[in-house]
């Protein structure tokens, strides 16, 4: 086994403190974006249309890979603090809470708002919230839910699985290491572009067609092997030399390779009505989303290791901040894109209320809570006011 690396060997990853903090923005931004798409979701604007879907079907496939990689690097370094058995009780706790707090009371004008748009109740929110409790009380959605905080739930359910395969993976630390000098040392970083793209084409193939996306744990199948194997992906190269060397190496090829299939992704997706029915097609989109996802992936943490690797008054703020922001900014959303869908007003200014009010409500609000001790741990922020910070890899 190799030998843990002492904090100094790996100072803080300021850059990838900021690709979470970009990561958790694009969500924000995101979920803003489906109330105008047409696919389903909570409540919905009267000016959804098409218009933007291809836009955000171009950002489906690596927003979460990305948010999961970087999450399997911070628990790899979060784990390499402490002992197993301290880290789980202490994660378990910062996770728990908030997806407690959530389940029962913050996401709960979720549902209440998508039922009353749906005209399934009626707006007496206190009688609503007993119905919700109650399990065997039927609506067209299940409640009680977790809705956004299917994220944390996830995070704490890969956390115990990489605690319980922490030994193997110790012992796959040395191999791991000279599997990736060997995809970080081919011509424009090719390897390293394609190969670990290997599982997600399997997946592509075996299962996302038969499981699809429900977030519902049990029978997520395909997401779990996604995002389980993305999240393994970041945790054993977190430390790795060579592997951040050769994510610097292939950022061009990279960024020229995730520009040109999401273009033709992109075409795809525009003329999708003329090609669907093409013998093959379906498949061939499915892996050119496996490869665009992580050529995506590789592109963006070069960028950032390259030009964000730096500290900053912003960036402290935002690292503590992005854990509320996070647990906020759905109900937020809602509530407020609600409140619009009954007020007819012009597309452009219920674009700028809809993402002020999200925004400035994040903010706001986490400062609020920032105040009172009882209600940090219940939005994930620890006892200090300090952020995380991931230590940045030593030099190739």
């Amino acid at each position: 086994m190799l030998p843990q690396s002492s904090p100094a060997a790996f100072p803080r990853r300021h850059d990838l403190d900021w690709l979470r903090v970009i990561a958790f923005g694009f969500l924000i931004f995101y979920h803003i974006g489906m109330f105008y798409v047409t696919w389903d979701w909570h409540v919905k604007s009267g000016h959804a249309s098409g218009a933007i879907e291809p836009i955000m079907a171009l950002i489906n496939p690596w927003r979460l890979p990305l948010l999961f990689f970087i999450s399997g690097v911070a628990l790899r370094f979060a784990m390499d603090k402490t002992m197993t058995r301290a880290f789980l009780p202490r994660r378990a706790g910062r996770l728990l809470l908030p997806i407690a707090f959530g389940f029962f009371v913050w996401v709960m004008p979720q549902a209440y708002f998508e039922l009353l748009a749906k005209g399934e109740i009626g707006p007496d929110l206190w009688a609503f919230y007993r119905d919700y409790l109650d399990v065997d009380f039927e609506f067209s959605i299940l409640t009680p839910t977790y809705n956004h905080l299917w994220y944390l739930v996830y995070i704490l359910l890969y956390t115990l699985v990489v605690a319980a395969l922490l030994p193997l993976l110790r012992r796959l630390e040395r191999p791991t290491e000279t599997l990736l000098a060997w995809l970080s040392a081919s011509a424009f970083g090719w390897r390293l572009l394609l190969l670990p793209t290997a599982p997600f084409l399997i997946y592509a193939a075996t299962l996302v067609p038969y499981f699809p996306t429900t977030h519902a744990v049990v029978d997520d199948w395909a997401n779990h092997a996604n995002l389980l194997t993305i999240l393994l992906i970041g945790w054993l190269t977190a430390k790795s030399p060579v592997f951040w060397a050769g994510v610097v190496r292939a950022l061009r090829p990279a960024v020229l390779l995730a520009l040109t299939l999401g273009a033709a992704l992109l075409a795809a997706r525009l003329n999708w009505d003329a090609v669907r029915d093409a013998e093959g097609f379906s498949w061939l989109v499915g892996g050119l989303r496996c490869i665009f996802a992580w050529a995506t992936v590789v592109g963006m943490v070069g960028l950032a290791q390259r030009y964000l690797n730096r500290p900053s008054a912003a960036l402290r703020f935002l690292t503590e901040a992005v854990f509320p922001y996070y647990v906020l900014h759905q109900t937020i959303i809602v509530a407020v894109g609600f409140w619009l869908a009954e007020q007819a007003l012009p597309l452009g200014i219920e674009v700028a209320i809809i993402s002020i009010t999200a925004i400035g409500g994040c903010v706001v609000l986490t400062e609020a809570i920032k105040a009172v001790p009882l209600l940090r741990p219940l939005f994930g922020l620890g006892r200090r006011s300090n952020g995380e910070k991931l230590p940045a890899p030593a030099p190739a």
